[in-house]
């Protein structure tokens, strides 16, 4: 009867004990290390949370309900008898476990670093060909070498061809024609005469000639004997296929 007396006797012990470690340990409480009443005093108190889970901490230590990792211990202050959440202090362990890295907030473009394989290539969007619309001889390339720049306007080639010194005379001929025909009255005749020499101005654009250039030859009264292509763009050269003295005909890439 003495036996159940102390084992009983021992076990109300240890029941009271632990209510009143865990009331000591319990966050929020001093546990006997500083004062606890809220009288403007910092007071340190630990308690374990998971590094995971920062929303699961408890008094003690033990395993956290969520990922089953073990918890680790923090300190957490407490200020006026309120705790303060905006900001945690971290063990070094913890901060290890954690692997948290903080930098200062900045303005900027931010940029990364991939590595891959690949190939380049030309934008086919902005390749543009020069082709020569009549046959005849190129006897002069000013852009001789892959790799120069050119801009929109700038001389590419010299290119002598009879057929557009037969259209260029055919030009100065039917122009010639015009003045003469205001006196003599008929207007059928002055609106035919108009029309060849439109025809004629028409037949050298198709050919690549820009009115400037056709202005001139009318201007001059004389046919030119090379013909100039321009260049329709700007960029760089890529590919040359043509040398000077060389034949084209019609649609061949230069």
């Amino acid at each position: 009867m003495k036996a159940k007396t102390v084992i009983l006797s021992a076990v109300a012990l240890a029941f009271v004990g632990g209510f009143f470690l865990g009331f000591a340990f319990r966050p929020g409480m001093s546990g006997g290390q500083g004062r606890g009443d809220g009288s403007g005093d910092l007071a340190q108190v630990t308690f374990f949370y998971c590094s995971m889970h920062p929303q699961i901490n408890q008094p003690g230590p033990g395993q956290c309900p969520i990922c089953g990792m073990a918890l680790v211990p923090m300190a957490k202050e407490r200020a006026d008898g309120e705790a303060d959440f905006r900001g945690i202090t971290m063990s070094l362990r913890a901060r290890k476990l954690a692997e948290v890295e903080s930098v200062p907030v900045a303005r900027k473009f931010v940029s990364a670093e991939v590595r891959m394989a690949g190939k380049i290539e030309y934008d086919e969007t902005k390749i543009s060909w020069i082709t020569a619309r009549i046959g005849g001889r190129l006897d002069r390339l000013y852009v001789d070498y892959t790799g120069v720049s050119v801009k929109k306007g700038d001389h590419l080639v010299e290119l002598y061809s009879p057929e557009l010194l037969q259209a260029q005379e055919e030009l100065l001929s039917a122009a010639k024609i015009v003045p003469g025909l205001k006196e003599s009255g008929s207007a059928w005749l002055q609106e035919q005469t108009k029309a060849n020499v439109e025809s004629a101005r028409e037949k050298l654009r198709l050919w690549g000639l820009s009115d400037w250039q056709i202005q001139e030859i009318e201007n001059r009264g004389q046919p030119s004997r090379y013909i100039t292509i321009h260049s329709p763009i700007s960029g760089v050269v890529v590919h040359k296929n043509a040398v000077e003295g060389m034949y084209v005909q019609m649609g061949t890439q230069i």
